[in-house]
């Protein structure tokens, strides 16, 4: 075991001992996450596709377009819903807006053969499901992480669909990638040898994640004192360190593609990514198109998805500029005040009466 495997099973054992393992404790509330109340619609394998409601207006449906919200398919989606005062879903639906979010689930065994192709059928047959239950010739469109570079996608492929597109730190520029565009070089890294062995584990993927941010335990040991006078801040910790220790597996046939298409090829800038038998061109895109970066983001730098925007046919582009990092930016203290009133905002403006069936 290296110095810096023991360094952080030593910060980790010295935070449990000293609060108890994250998530509930003995003697505080305990945690809500996903606290916004919401009603299953469809199910597909593990997956779900999720429709929220206001408190006390179940039924009461908004004049807009809805808005379905599509996720990382590597984590889980409640981080878009992690708990009260942290919740960019919360905000959505406060604001009057008719949200639906699609949970990928957690990938078995046999889904080792779920491709590419697969996933993006997924994503549109949740689409379809979600225009019918609201009625609705169109919907608007955020994904977060991953789930960007699939919703872009999918709006590349069905323009006709979706009325308002934001990629919340999805990357579509993989050679602006940064760390992670470096470490799966094809010089040195052979995503086949990786999916023959069957779905890439939760822990497989957080090694590179760590690797950006070698000293991460550590400054939770250096930050923990400071955290046990403040019951506010230990709140945020527990509910954020509960969703960073509830991963997922990569299903294989998707990794490969993601990774050698992707990464290692750049095809989606290129033009040359194909998906469900055609060519992505991301040009057909012609929806108000909204890129939200982080400005500390390390998994998705700001040039690899704004590049979206460099691509898209519409003239009617924003970038929204966030402080934090890849996940705090979403659930991090300032993220109330500066990101979901501003996505908020905008979405309101864009999804009109016009786009629902009467």
């Amino acid at each position: 075991m290296t110095p810096f495997h023991l360094w952080t099973r030593y910060a980790r054992a010295l935070a449990e001992a000293w609060s108890g393992p994250v998530g509930d404790l003995p003697g505080r509330p305990p945690l809500r996450l996903a606290p916004t109340p919401r009603d299953v619609l469809a199910r597909e394998g593990t997956a779900r596709l999720y429709r929220f409601v206001a408190d006390g207006a179940r039924g009461d449906r908004p004049r807009r377009a809805p808005l379905l919200l599509v996720p990382s398919l590597i984590n889980r989606w409640y981080v878009l819903d992690l708990r009260p005062g942290a919740s960019l879903v919360a905000a959505l639906v406060g604001a009057g807006l008719d949200v639906y979010c699609l949970d990928w689930g957690a990938p078995e065994d046999e889904d080792r053969y779920l491709g590419w192709d697969e996933v993006l059928a997924r994503l549109g047959r949740m689409v379809r499901r979600t225009m019918a239950d609201a009625a609705a010739d169109r919907l608007g469109v955020l994904g977060y992480c991953m789930g960007g570079t699939l919703a872009a996608i999918h709006a590349a492929l069905h323009p006709g669909q979706v009325a308002a597109l934001a990629n919340l730190a999805g990357p579509i520029d993989f050679a602006r990638g940064g760390a992670l565009t470096h470490m799966v070089d094809p010089r040195w890294f052979d995503a086949d040898a990786i999916a023959r062995a069957g779905n890439v584990a939760p822990e497989q993927m957080q090694s590179g994640f760590t690797a950006l941010r070698p000293t991460l335990e550590l400054s939770k040991l250096v930050a923990w004192p400071d955290l046990a006078a403040d019951p506010a801040a230990q709140t945020s910790y527990r509910a954020l360190e509960a969703w960073a220790a509830d991963n997922i597996a990569f299903p294989a046939a998707a990794y490969r593609t993601y990774i050698r298409d992707l990464y290692q090829d750049n095809r989606l800038v290129a033009g040359t990514h194909r998906a469900l038998g055609q060519r992505v061109d991301l040009g057909a895109i012609r929806c108000p198109t909204l890129a939200i970066v982080a400005d500390r983001d390390q998994i998705c730098p700001p040039a690899a998805a704004t590049a979206l925007l460099e691509r898209v046919s519409t003239t009617d582009t924003t970038t929204l500029r966030v402080p934090g990092g890849h996940v705090g930016a979403v659930v991090g203290s300032r993220a109330a005040r500066e990101l979901y009133p501003a996505v908020a905002d905008w979405f309101a403006t864009r999804l009109a009466a016009g786009a629902t069936r009467h």
